[in-house]
């Protein structure tokens, strides 16, 4: 479901205004909804594991390890999988640090966005990015982080400061 959907997915007919919204033709109701996301704060002494965006939006900039929840998949079940999938390593999930309502550009639309946040720690493997979606890692420091590409990972970090 597209922000901006202007014809209703189930019938085609064009829609009276942009989601949320019902279609006249044969009241199917389209709504935006926030997609899931899961990330990962690894720290190590007194710094958090950052990774550098070689993908838009937000090329270039420092990131945490994370990425949008599959259909039916379980943020914490996510949270594993994107750190295996950008890391090459295995993680243990700690405390939840909470979620926050976000936003992320995708194919010329603002999309709302739910991230959840865990502080994990690295159980097996040595990390070895994924060239296809970062350029870099670095541990950066945890009490003074620069900005991160996503305002909420901002948050996130404030937040995790309670945990340690």
């Amino acid at each position: 479901m597209t922000t901006g959907s202007r014809f209703c997915p189930r019938c085609g007919s064009a829609l009276p205004g942009v989601p949320p919204v019902g279609c006249t033709h044969c009241g199917y109701r389209l709504y935006v909804n926030a997609r899931p996301t899961a990330t990962v704060i690894i720290l190590r002494d007194d710094e958090f594991l950052a990774i550098r965006r070689a993908i838009e939006p937000k090329l270039g900039q420092w990131e945490l390890p994370g990425g949008f929840c599959d259909g039916w998949e379980l943020p914490s079940d996510a949270a594993v999988r994107e750190a295996r999938e950008e890391l090459g390593v295995t993680v243990d999930l700690g405390p939840f640090v909470g979620m926050y309502v976000g936003s992320y550009e995708f194919q010329d639309e603002i999309l709302p966005v739910l991230d959840c946040f865990w502080l994990a720690t690295i159980r097996a493997g040595e990390i070895e990015l994924n060239r296809a979606e970062s350029s870099a890692y670095r541990y950066l420091p945890f009490l003074d982080p620069p900005p991160m590409a996503f305002a909420t990972m901002d948050r996130a970090l404030i937040a995790a400061r309670k945990f340690v």
